[in-house]
C-alpha cells in the first residue's frame, strides 16, 4: 500500500499510516484498555458474520480514536462511561468501568462521573449505572475474573 504524505500539527510532512498500521495500533490499545483476555475472547468468537465488525471497531474506535493524542485515557474513559449511560448500554458500561479502573480512574472518580450522568442523562439511567458499577466492583473485590462484563443486577 502506498502512503500519501500529510503535514502534522507542526507543519512537518509525515507519511499517512497504512490501514494495517492503524489496525495494529488499535489492537494494541484495545488489548491494553480492555485486557488481553477480553480481546482474545472476542477474536475467538469472531466468524464470517462478525469479522468485518471486529475489524471496524479495532481500526476506527481503537486505532482511529483511542490512539489520538488529544485526550488521555482517563478522559476517554470518562466520556465513554457517560455515553454508555446515556444510551443504556449496560454490558458495555460494565466493561468500560473495568477499563476505566485500569486506565487510572478511581472508584470515587467513577462515582462522580455517574453522579454527573444523573443530571444530564437522567436518574433512572444513573440508578442502573450505579448498580452496574457495584456489580463490577463486587466481582473485582471477590478476586473473580468475570470476563468483560458481569451480569448487571436488575431492579
Amino acid at each position: 500500500m502506498t502512503t500519501t504524505p500529510s503535514p502534522d500539527r507542526n507543519g512537518a510532512v509525515q507519511p499517512e499510516a497504512t490501514t494495517r498500521d492503524v489496525y495494529d495500533a488499535g489492537l494494541a490499545v484495545r488489548r491494553q484498555v480492555l485486557g488481553a483476555d477480553h480481546v482474545d475472547r472476542a477474536n475467538a468468537a469472531m466468524d464470517g458474520f462478525t469479522a468485518d465488525f471486529q475489524d471496524m471497531i479495532t481500526r476506527i474506535a481503537w486505532g482511529g480514536i483511542w490512539t489520538r493524542p488529544g485526550l488521555g485515557r482517563q478522559m476517554r474513559s470518562a466520556v465513554t462511561i457517560t455515553a454508555m449511560v446515556a444510551h443504556g448500554h449496560w454490558d458495555e458500561l460494565a466493561m468500560h468501568v473495568r477499563a476505566a479502573l485500569g486506565n487510572g480512574l478511581t472508584r470515587d472518580e467513577i462515582k462522580e462521573i455517574l453522579l454527573q450522568t444523573a443530571i444530564y442523562c437522567g436518574v433512572p439511567a444513573a440508578n442502573t449505572a450505579f448498580k452496574t458499577a457495584q456489580a463490577v466492583f463486587a466481582v473485582l473485590d471477590a478476586g473473580q475474573d468475570a470476563g468483560p462484563h458481569p451480569t448487571t443486577p436488575k431492579d
